[in-house]
């Protein structure tokens, strides 16, 4: 029976914890599996609930934090040790860069037989200055060297790894786009969308638009701000906006929101044009009751969002960073430069003014998105990966 040690960043509320959890519970039962990471930071919602509600329990590495922090991760390192020489994985899987680093180092000087990494993301754009950038791209390119392959979730994001940040060649690099249970976004969507709206009093006639995600700089939620304000200006229809989601820079938007004189509000059943929510759990429910999603941000890897948007037939306003353009259907969507602000809020006006249009286009590509993004899917290519790198 081969083992599996999977490892992460950190249990917060993302695409990361439902792929891994996915993963160690339904891929063939030959394998046996152990999954460790890191807890969630202040500001983010724990995401332990997805495994523990597919029945597994993982380890949680106190010490494996999102930031930098050399004795930290030193401690980090030396757990992760101490649990390869417990259970003597056949392979070390980890999933994006601070668990890439720390977890791989264990591997390698473990001898651990496959060493695999997924790249959910990187921060090679957008994120640091010139020189902590390129040091990260030389511990990559090392890791890389010492790895048995490297997963890309996006046919763009695997050209942008191996051609422009050049951390491997690209036939150590496969294509594994993630999967997820998408049922759950198709299922009882008049309850839902009647629950959330009620909830937060969203009139019938008027058109409900979101962004869901983590509230940091790179996501960018200032162009979301600036293209209701561009909107509600400049469209006679009915809008109320909702901001989903919390982290550090929530207060900066929210005094952003203050200073652009429109109105806001943080609680529920209010009537003011954009609502901050926090983060919400049962984002089948949001979705329900949304018309329209958004994403602004600066830099992404496969933004898990816009794949459960396009699940519940939601039409999807987005900048083209990262692997969005791979995800995004044809008709499910407008694409614009993350620096073009003026074209994303012209492609929001014109969603918005023709919404009864795009909002039928989203329905019907809605399967097709569901049969590419499926957790059955992703099990079954991760294990034909897993079987030709155990067999060799």
């Amino acid at each position: 029976m081969p083992k599996v040690l999977r490892i992460i960043n950190r249990f917060n509320l993302g695409g990361i914890s439902y792929n891994v959890s996915y993963l160690s519970r339904y891929l063939p039962s030959e394998y046996e599996t152990l999954l460790i990471g890191g807890p969630e930071e202040e500001g983010e919602e724990s995401s332990l609930y997805i495994p523990h509600s597919l029945g597994l329990e993982p380890r949680i590495i106190h010490e494996l934090r999102r930031s930098i922090n050399p004795l930290g991760d030193y401690f980090a390192y030396k757990r992760i040790k101490k649990i390869i020489k417990e259970f003597k994985p056949d392979i070390v899987h980890t999933h994006a860069s601070k668990a890439g680093a720390v977890g791989r180092l264990a591997a390698i000087h473990c001898q651990v037989p496959v060493i695999v990494h997924t790249f959910h993301g990187h921060v090679f754009h957008g994120y640091f200055g010139s020189f902590k950038t390129g040091v990260f791209k030389f511990i990559e390119r090392y890791l890389a060297k010492k790895s048995t392959a490297i997963i890309a979730i996006s046919n763009v994001q695997k050209k942008e790894l191996t051609e422009i940040h050049k951390i491997c060649e690209p036939v150590k690099m496969h294509v594994i786009p993630l999967g997820f249970d998408l049922k759950r976004f198709t299922e009882n969507k008049t309850e839902k969308r009647n629950s959330f709206r009620k909830k937060y009093a969203v009139e019938d006639d008027e058109i409900a638009i979101g962004i869901i995600g983590r509230l940091a700089p790179i996501k960018n939620h200032y162009l979301f701000i600036d293209a209701v304000d561009h909107i509600s200006r400049n469209t006679n229809k009915k809008i109320r906006t909702f901001i989903i989601g919390d982290g550090e820079t929530r207060e900066q938007l929210i005094s952003y929101v203050e200073q652009k004189q429109l109105g806001f509000a943080t609680l529920e059943n209010t009537n003011s044009l954009i609502v901050f929510t926090s983060w919400i759990k049962e984002v089948d429910i949001a979705l329900a009751g949304l018309d329209l999603v958004c994403l602004t941000s600066k830099n992404e890897g496969t933004p898990v969002s816009l794949i459960e948007a396009q699940a519940a037939s939601k039409y999807i306003i987005t900048t083209n960073v990262g692997g969005i353009q791979d995800i995004l259907h044809p008709e499910c969507g407008l694409l614009s430069d993350a620096e073009d602000a003026e074209t994303f809020k012209q492609n929001l006006l014109y969603a918005v003014n023709n919404f009864e249009e795009v909002n039928k286009k989203a329905g019907i590509a809605s399967q097709e998105v569901i049969k590419k993004f499926s957790y059955s899917r992703l099990c079954s290519d991760m294990n034909n990966l897993y079987t030709r790198l155990l067999s060799s």
